[in-house]
């Protein structure tokens, strides 16, 4: 069996579906048997002339205006397009997998993977060209889909309940976690603290700051606090600012980054287990998730949680966090004002949860991925992966 993977995602500093992709990749190849082949698109030479000519100024010293900015955008894209159809068409692959939304469309079985439907369902929260993008292609992309992966029992049931999509072709690959997520070596996080000039104790959001993360009800509960807690427990930001972010950007330097509250801005991945070991609590007030691998990755480390009601989240913490209604600004306030009060206040909560985090593994997100690859191709299973008897 050989598969093309579509990793452009992972050509550029890594979110969500890049982190994802290259995880799932890369246990896909540590799993492979006799005669399976997983290619990452666009392969390594193409990407690192990707990466050679990422980030030059697109019209030149010349300013030709967004006009042609976005034509030489529409072509870039039009021409990435052909040159994956043509390396789906000549590599000699079996099964093409899309794992970000929208499948390009090739003669091969094609599964994609569908991470949210935030899109569909609150376009309010998205751009106005990423929302006619999926107006236009993401349907008819996945009527075209042989089957389609989502990463959580809640998204499934939207992709059946709102999208109408047979339930026997949508099958939920929950997402794993890297393994560098656990409890940290004895002074891990103290370094981390004194390189970045961070407080002995701290809550932590992570995530580009965007309106679904609903970062403002975070700012306001935390400001809402009395000075010597905020002092005591003050709020870093790990994550860049996002689209229409303005708002939040706004409250942050005007309020916010008087009463205590730190931006470090996107943080490398090696420097994030450490980070998260040293927080007092996770806070995740995000208003909807498909996943929502920061408190999950907490609770690896042995971290609290404090996360919203939003269905996915409750989902993958599995009642190892305080959850909170992301609207509910007093109840965000009082769960600030009790952990930074009472360091042990989250501990019958996290109690258990490093365990329910190793749920999250790549390798059996890789062994359920290749269960599908499989069936839409029509092979029985490995072995290894079939039910007992």
């Amino acid at each position: 069996m050989r598969v093309i993977l579509n990793g452009v995602s992972t050509l550029k500093a890594k979110t969500g579906v890049g982190h994802t992709t290259a995880n799932l990749h890369r246990a896909l190849t540590e799993r492979a048997g006799a005669g399976d082949e997983f290619w990452l698109y666009p392969g390594r030479t193409m990407s690192r002339l990707a990466g050679r000519f990422a980030g030059r100024p697109a019209g030149g010293s010349g300013g030709g205006g967004s006009a042609l900015k976005d034509r030489l955008k529409e072509g870039a894209k039009a021409a990435y397009r052909a040159h994956l159809r043509a390396a789906a068409r000549w590599g000699g692959f079996d099964l093409y997998h899309e794992p970000n939304f929208v499948p390009v469309r090739t003669h091969l079985p094609t599964v994609v993977t569908v991470h949210d439907l935030s899109v569909v369902l609150h376009p309010e929260w998205h751009p106005a060209d990423r929302v006619r993008f999926h107006d236009t292609h993401f349907a008819a992309g996945l009527r075209r889909a042989d089957h389609v992966v989502v990463v959580s029992e809640s998204v499934r049931g939207e992709v059946i309940d709102h999208l109408g999509f047979p339930a026997d072709r949508v099958t939920a690959v929950l997402n794993g976690i890297s393994d560098a997520f656990r409890p940290q070596p004895p002074g891990a996080a103290a370094a981390l603290r004194a390189r970045l000039a961070l407080p002995d104790r701290y809550f932590l959001a992570v995530g580009t700051i965007e309106p679904r993360k609903n970062l403002l009800t975070l700012l306001r509960a935390f400001c809402d606090l009395p000075a010597p807690l905020r002092e005591a427990c003050p709020l870093v930001l790990a994550g860049g600012w996002g689209w229409k972010s303005e708002p939040e950007r706004a409250f942050f330097e005007t309020e916010a980054r008087t009463k205590g509250v730190r931006h470090l801005g996107y943080v490398a991945d090696a420097d994030l287990p450490a980070l998260y070991a040293g927080a007092a609590a996770l806070v995740y007030p995000s208003h909807y998730e498909g996943f929502g691998l920061p408190p999950v990755e907490m609770l690896a480390t042995g971290g609290g949680v404090i996360v919203s009601t939003a269905a996915a989240v409750r989902e993958v913490v599995g009642g190892h966090a305080r959850l909170i209604d992301p609207h509910d600004l007093a109840g965000w306030r009082d769960a600030l004002r009790d952990v930074a009060g009472d360091p042990a206040a989250l501990d019958s909560l996290r109690r258990g949860g490093v365990a329910h985090a190793r749920r999250f593994t790549w390798a059996a997100a890789a062994d359920r991925t290749l269960t599908v690859y499989r069936s839409v191709l029509g092979l029985a299973p490995p072995v290894s992966l079939r039910p007992a008897a």
